[in-house]
């Protein structure tokens, strides 16, 4: 078994797909118009499937806005330098939202940063 993507449902998909890709680095892999069932998906991602596991982002014709509910925690993305990453981000319009530090209790450099819609994402320091 493998992980091949995560869902997330978002309120504008442009503004999501020029996020993930100008903001964060990503590509836009492929595109679905659904308009019989009322969304439409992109997948982004830093690879394609097999190799990489994918981001699907979903949006619902006419859905704005979701609730984030309490089960939701983060994306986690590897990165060779948090302070590098976020000021990068963070040029690019982003949202950095934790700035860069060791984890608490640890040693491992992390940050967080929050997209167009809500969802949180952790970069954390690793060696490439």
């Amino acid at each position: 078994m493998r992980l091949l993507h995560t869902m997330l449902r978002v309120g504008d998909l442009q503004r999501s797909i020029d996020f993930y890709t100008q903001v964060m680095g990503m590509t836009l892999l492929r595109t679905s118009e659904n308009p019989s069932q009322n969304y439409s998906l992109a997948f982004v991602g830093y690879g394609r499937n097999p190799d990489h596991a994918e981001l699907e982002l979903t949006y619902n014709h006419g859905v704005s806005s979701y609730d984030m509910g309490t089960a939701y925690g983060h994306l986690a993305i590897g990165v060779p330098d948090v302070a590098a990453a976020c000021a990068k981000i963070r040029a690019a319009g982003g949202n950095v939202t934790r700035e860069p530090g060791a984890v608490k209790g640890g040693t491992t450099v992390i940050a967080f940063i929050t997209d167009p819609d809500g969802y949180k994402v952790e970069l954390i320091q690793r060696d490439a």
